[in-house]
């Protein structure tokens, strides 16, 4: 009798999350800001001591959202935060690399993000006009991390990821700090988020 292949992963919570079957109960805060403020966005490639991480990014693009949609609830700003959680237990795979995993990827990352929005009150599927404004938000962050932080000439990222409107741009730097103090911020930033509805 062959052995099934482990398929969850312990957290430093205690929880035990089954990637193939997540349930919102098995999902922490805490576990999701650890998890991403270790895990380097553009696969580590980029300047400066610290690597950049996807906690440091959905900061960002929280960011970003807020701006562009000034009169938006909080619960949406909550979502634009949590938009790349998945990722504390799939880590971050650039574009390239899901195109080539396949179907399997976007599926397994439909699974922990439907478990990740049911826990913190939000529906598993986001309505699409605000799954649009988080996209567009997380293209302006990846137009200015590419600049700022990876190495791009600006044609280049204006050719990737679509030149944004410098209104939402303005004072916004990429800032690289060490994972526990954007661990604290993404937590913060959540209960802040939580708090108000």
């Amino acid at each position: 009798m062959m052995k099934q292949p482990r398929a969850w992963q312990r957290m430093l919570s205690g929880r035990r999350l089954d990637l193939l079957d997540p349930t919102p109960v098995d999902i922490e805060i805490e576990d999701i800001a650890h998890g991403l403020a270790f895990v380097a966005r553009w696969n580590g490639q980029t300047r400066g001591d610290w690597p950049y991480s996807v906690a440091e990014h959905s900061l960002l693009v929280e960011e970003i959202f807020s701006r562009a949609n000034p009169k938006v609830a909080a619960k949406w700003q909550l979502a634009a935060l949590l938009h790349d959680a998945p990722e504390y237990v799939i880590g971050d795979m650039i574009s390239p690399v899901k195109a080539a995993v396949g179907p399997g990827y976007g599926a397994l990352d439909e699974r922990l993000t439907a478990a990740v929005h049911l826990r913190f009150g939000l529906p598993a599927t986001l309505p699409a006009p605000i799954k649009k404004a988080i996209k567009a938000a997380d293209r302006v962050s990846a137009w200015l991390e590419a600049l700022q932080i990876a190495g791009f000439s600006e044609p280049e990222a204006d050719k990737l990821f679509g030149r944004p409107e410098s209104a939402l741009l303005r004072g916004l730097e990429i800032r690289l700090r060490p994972p526990a103090a954007v661990r604290a911020e993404f937590v913060a930033r959540h209960q802040a988020l939580l708090g108000a509805d």
